[in-house]
């Protein structure tokens, strides 16, 4: 690991207000970030569930296609549970959420020390995302933002788009990246002509390590050209990784960070996920120049540590200031927070791609 400059605590649940009011807030998390003429605009995900008990019964929300919440009551007896986040149907073993997800957008001053101030919500549409939208990443490509999010449903969980220039009207896009496939990220600029994203298909079947891979694009809305570039390789990215961070681009190329998470050894738990920095070419950003061997970052703070799923660190914004860089990531499914790294200790955490690794 590299050391911290500092660590923030951003948003936690008591902050939230529940869309409804026999819900309850479990988490906001895994923020997008960008800036806005004087401002900083963030999108974080909000996962609520209906406070309602019932012994024996489990909730299991969904927006119907009316565009209003509805809760599915299923016996305890009749599912099982796969982590905290997700439960089985024994019968068919259709998988479902036991919460659901839309997004409220979060405004600051660059500058100023106020508090991040909740200005508007987006909520899930149509039936590709009835078990709510997740895990914003935002990418500013000339005078739009682009945002990029995991719409889930009983199709699976598959990768939608949005495009703003003002945070107060939205155009969505649908379907660009099909089941299952998420932790889509959008470079900031063409290359050779074409757009470039990181994404990570999630197979049934595990030929190989985890892996994350790149496509192109000649609008944003109709990706192709789809090679595998990075992959797990050490046990602290064995199970999962994805991509974090839209890439940005420094001297040395397109510096970006990602997730990985090592398997668990307790049945219905999650493995501890922390983050890794890549390096790709700048005119190729599918070759590999570097990339961090062991973490830059674990959880070590009380709110990474516990939480709806312990032990989570999740990057999912990076901003370039000065000497530094600022990570926005969400702690635990529970929270948002922020910290600091210096540039020059996470170019030095880098070592030079190995050919025979990924």
């Amino acid at each position: 690991m590299i050391t911290r400059l500092s660590d923030s605590l951003i948003l936690s649940p008591c902050d939230i207000r529940p869309s409804q009011c026999d819900w309850e807030v479990i988490g906001v998390f895994n923020p997008a970030v960008a800036i806005l003429g004087d401002d900083l605009v963030m999108l974080a995900r909000v996962a609520e569930r209906p406070t309602e008990k019932r012994l024996g019964w489990t909730a299991l929300p969904r927006w119907s296609d009316t565009g209003e919440t509805a809760v599915d009551w299923v016996r305890d007896k009749d599912l099982h549970k796969t982590d905290a986040r997700v439960v089985a149907i024994n019968d068919s073993g259709d998988l479902r959420l036991t919460s659901v997800s839309h997004f409220q957008l979060f405004r600051k001053s660059i500058l100023g020390s106020d508090a991040w101030q909740c200005v508007d919500a987006l909520l899930p549409e149509g039936c590709l995302e009835e078990y709510g939208i997740e895990d914003p990443r935002m990418t500013k490509i000339e005078d739009t933002y682009w945002i990029t999010y995991v719409a889930v449903s009983r199709s699976g969980a598959a990768t939608a788009l949005i495009s703003t220039t003002d945070f107060a009207t939205y155009q969505r896009h649908g379907i660009i990246f099909a089941c299952e496939n998420k932790d889509v990220v959008l470079f900031p600029d063409r290359i050779t002509g074409t757009y470039v994203a990181l994404h990570r298909p999630n197979p049934n079947q595990h030929f190989s390590p985890p892996q994350i891979w790149l496509a192109r694009s000649p609008d944003l809305l109709h990706w192709g050209h789809h090679e595998p570039i990075l992959r797990g390789v050490d046990s602290w990215e064995g199970d999962r990784v994805g991509s974090g961070t839209p890439p940005i681009l420094i001297d040395e190329g397109w510096l970006t960070l990602y997730h990985g998470s090592e398997s668990s050894s307790i049945a219905g738990t999650v493995g501890h996920y922390a983050v890794g920095a890549v390096l790709l070419d700048r005119d190729d950003p599918s070759r590999v120049i570097g990339r961090s061997r062991e973490p830059i970052m674990r959880s070590m703070t009380d709110y990474e540590i516990n939480g709806f799923v312990p032990n989570v660190v999740f990057p999912t914004a990076m901003l370039d200031v000065e000497d530094e860089w600022r990570v926005f990531y969400g702690a635990a499914d529970t929270s948002v927070a922020m910290t600091r790294f210096s540039k020059r200790a996470v170019l030095d955490s880098l070592v030079l791609q190995d050919c025979t690794k990924q």
